[in-house]
């Protein structure tokens, strides 16, 4: 495996229908009201067919670290309402699938994703900073979680003063954070190698 591939596999569980869940996860263009955190622009190029097979979406994404990712994905199959499959490219090439199984009432959501960053940072830094791209992924997967479980309660809530009694969802983290977060962690092995050289 090149030191700019990645394989993810996240599980959520999350209480309601697989049909609840399909009908969230089947309209991308709705990514930007509910994952904001993460998805800050998505627009439809194809349309794709009756079953969205063929449906082509181009997106603008963002973890907690300080850049954006530009791609497209490509509905190839679908099986409403478990799951459905797309093939991505652009920062970066791969597949995604993702799969939800009713249990009980609880449906367990799965993305697989398989992808190879293209991106020239990823692409460069990829042998050395692949635990903190990494960690930017699952920092996404789990807003998306939590902002599903809102997206859910929204849908379901009865009046509008329920609805807007919601927190929003996770939204995009700023630029600022990073650099706290990335001074704090230089100065924290700053200190250790300080200690360590004390101690010959």
């Amino acid at each position: 495996m090149a030191s700019n591939d990645y394989h993810f596999i996240t599980d959520w569980y999350v209480d309601g229908t697989v049909e609840e869940i399909a009908d969230i996860l089947g309209e991308p263009l709705r990514l930007v009201e509910w994952w904001p955190a993460v998805y800050l622009d998505v627009t439809e190029v194809a349309p794709g067919d009756d079953k969205g097979i063929g449906r082509v979406i181009d997106m603008v994404t963002k973890g907690w670290l300080p850049y954006t990712l530009r791609w497209f994905f490509r509905v190839t199959e679908a099986n409403y309402p478990h799951g459905f499959r797309l093939e991505a490219w652009g920062d970066f090439n791969g597949r995604g699938i993702w799969t939800l199984e009713q249990q009980g009432p609880r449906t367990h959501v799965i993305y697989d994703w398989q992808i190879r960053a293209d991106k020239p940072l990823l692409r460069t830094f990829s042998f050395l900073l692949k635990p903190i791209f990494a960690a930017n992924h699952h920092w996404a997967m789990a807003t998306g979680e939590t902002s599903l479980r809102l997206e859910l309660a929204r849908r379901r809530a009865k009046s509008e003063a329920e609805r807007t009694a919601l927190p929003p969802p996770p939204g995009p983290t700023s630029n600022r954070l990073f650099w706290l977060l990335s001074a704090a962690l230089i100065f924290i092995m700053g200190l250790l190698l300080y200690l360590r050289f004390r101690k010959r």
